[in-house]
């Protein structure tokens, strides 16, 4: 695929890439999903408290589908399906966004997944192929992962792979109730993943790979 109207960008980049260990599988997120994301994401409003993009109704989910797909072809974005390997059960979305190519860098967002998956190592498991992929098949230089600062679980779960906080962004965002949103800032850089990924993740990789 051809971005023909991006002053940065690279014939070889792949925008639709399938990442999968025994864990999980992310596939690209396509407009059809919506049929099979609509019961997890209106089931559970609760997963959105946090998120400046809430999904409360049938053309929620679609427009953010939609966005995620029109930025995909802006060479802007990689969203996906996760898909839980154990119950082979789709489990929520999540994608690379903000993909600056001339400075190899990009972020990890807009994840939600459902609430029977939390604590059950699919986070885990799908992040690790995530940077994997960022750092050792795209050659990024900076991953940067945010979060509301008022979500304590989202923020335990960024440091315990090894995100290093960077601070807090004062009136960031506007959520989608109209609240003022403070932002938390954290990375990880190409020279950190070796070490984390042998500490973090090292004692999980036998039963992944």
């Amino acid at each position: 695929m051809r971005y023909p109207n991006l002053v940065h960008k690279s014939p070889d980049m792949d925008f639709f890439p399938t990442l999968e260990n025994k864990r999980v599988l992310l596939r690209p997120l396509q407009l059809n999903d919506v049929q099979q994301l609509q019961p997890l994401a209106l089931a559970e409003p609760d997963l959105f408290t946090f998120m400046a993009t809430f999904i409360g109704s049938e053309r929620d989910l679609i427009q953010f589908v939609e966005d995620a797909v029109q930025k995909r072809e802006q060479a802007a974005c990689i969203p996906f399906v996760v898909i839980d390997k154990a119950s082979n059960t789709l489990a929520g979305t999540t994608r690379f966004t903000d993909i600056e190519l001339r400075h190899k860098r990009a972020e990890l967002g807009y994840t939600w997944i459902s609430s029977r998956f939390h604590q059950t190592g699919l986070n885990k498991a799908m992040k690790y192929l995530m940077l994997q992929h960022a750092f050792e098949i795209m050659h990024l230089n900076r991953v940067e992962i945010k979060t509301n600062e008022l979500n304590l679980r989202s923020r335990h779960a960024i440091e315990s792979i090894g995100a290093s906080y960077e601070g807090r962004f004062r009136h960031h965002m506007i959520n989608h109730d109209g609240s003022l949103r403070n932002t938390i800032y954290y990375s990880i850089i190409k020279e950190e993943w070796p070490e984390l990924k042998q500490r973090v993740f090292g004692k999980f990789l036998a039963d992944w790979e």
